[in-house]
């Protein structure tokens, strides 16, 4: 069958969406490498710091963060390495590991969180009017809703 090409209207839409998501995303990684840490590092100690107990079941923060274990792995222990976290027995379940916030990743979070919300505001927020990031959230939870329903789409499980 023949693919259903995409005409100049939608690829510029796809285009502008992948090449803004990339520079955006470059851009604010680039800013927080000032304050020490990178787009990872700061979305972990968000997430932890979050928290109450600022602690959560490695296989729970791999869930909400949409990563691979492998890749969580291999940040956690680089951020362990550096003090930012700490990971231990899990007390309610010995299968699993608890992710725990420490003083110098709260410091780290605490110090880079201002200028990182500033940058999210200036490079983002504030370009929109508040019924275009309705729109833009709207959209954007539609795609997030398509992708979870196709990720659970028998087909997409059954062998070929």
């Amino acid at each position: 069958m023949e693919p259903k090409w995409l005409n100049a209207r939608e690829d510029r839409a796809w285009g502008a969406f992948i090449h803004a998501h990339d520079q955006i995303e470059a851009h604010l990684n680039r800013r927080l490498q000032k304050s020490g840490l990178s787009g990872a590092d700061y979305t972990v100690l968000a997430s932890l710091s979050a928290l109450d107990g600022d602690r959560m079941p490695a296989h729970a923060l791999c869930n909400a963060l949409g990563w691979e274990k492998s890749r969580l792995s291999h940040q956690l222990r680089r951020m362990e390495k550096d003090g930012l976290i700490a990971r231990a027995p899990n007390p309610d379940d010995a299968r699993s590991t608890m992710v725990c916030l420490l003083p110098d990743g709260r410091a780290a979070i605490e110090k880079a969180a201002p200028g990182h919300v500033g940058d999210v505001r200036r490079n983002f927020i504030d370009l929109f009017t508040p019924a275009e990031l309705d729109m833009l959230a709207t959209l954007n939870e539609r795609i997030l809703r398509h992708l979870a329903e196709d990720d659970d789409s028998p087909a997409e499980h059954q062998p070929s």
